[in-house]
């Protein structure tokens, strides 16, 4: 067997494997025993995971378990890839609508992240392919989910975003979007291209996804794009979180 070439990193991932596997917290002896490794780096890494928070120590009776930023990863990749699957059908009719491209993207930070794709026929290539991650408040799509959090949530994503503008100015704007229902970007991302959005509310009205399509600036009717969008979303929502 070839030697990791991140030693920590590997045994870091087999840590999380093995507690992932397990009913419920176990000790440091165990995973050092189970995992054959030194004492001093079963501790240095448990600790490490812990102030990250992907692992909780129980002090009583001293093990480890899971911790919530795991559970959030967890929950992450168990909400998107049923959202993927449940977003094409509607993204290709939308694409097709504007004779552009239709996405799905999610927020992570102060960056969106996009998670699907669907161009029409003809469609230009765009920078969105699926992974690409790009400032939330450049793109329509993070325009509008942005609009939908928390103001402690919001400043701290304005915070980190390295944006040039007010705080003020950032949020007055943001407010505006949330009034209407939608986002917009004008040639923020593409040159000639325009974008319209609108986000996927989960149960407690937070924005878990966002639908966006891109076309040629004119080109298409943006209203009857934001209500195709909208029927969408509200599809989205009723099929993965229920009548709320």
């Amino acid at each position: 067997m070839t030697k990791p070439q991140v030693p920590a990193a590997h045994n870091v991932l087999r840590i999380l494997a093995l507690l992932s596997t397990t009913d419920a917290p176990i000790s440091a002896t165990r995973i050092q025993r189970e995992l054959d490794l030194p004492r001093s780096t079963t501790y240095h890494l448990l600790r490490e995971l812990e102030d990250s928070g992907f692992v909780v120590h129980l002090r009583k009776p001293g093990t480890y378990g899971l911790g919530l930023a795991s559970y959030r990863m967890a929950q992450a990749y168990t909400t998107q890839q049923p959202l993927v699957r449940l977003a094409t059908k509607p993204l290709a009719r939308i694409a097709e609508l504007a004779g552009g491209s239709a996405h799905l993207t999610r927020l992570a930070g102060p960056e969106i992240v996009y998670l699907h794709e669907v161009r029409a026929p003809g469609a230009v290539s765009l920078v969105t392919e699926v992974g690409v991650r790009l400032p939330s408040l450049k793109t329509a799509s993070g325009r509008i989910m942005l609009a939908q959090l928390p103001e402690a949530e919001l400043r701290a994503a304005y915070n980190s975003s390295g944006e040039r503008r007010r705080y003020s100015e950032v949020k007055e704007e943001l407010s505006a979007y949330r009034r209407q229902g939608f986002a917009t970007e004008h040639e923020a991302i593409s040159r000639g291209q325009e974008s319209v959005a609108v986000a996927v509310l989960d149960h407690l009205s937070r924005p878990a996804a966002a639908l966006a399509v891109t076309f040629a600036v004119g080109s298409a009717d943006t209203q009857q794009l934001v209500s195709a969008l909208h029927t969408a979303a509200e599809g989205l929502r009723a099929q993965f979180f229920g009548n709320v």
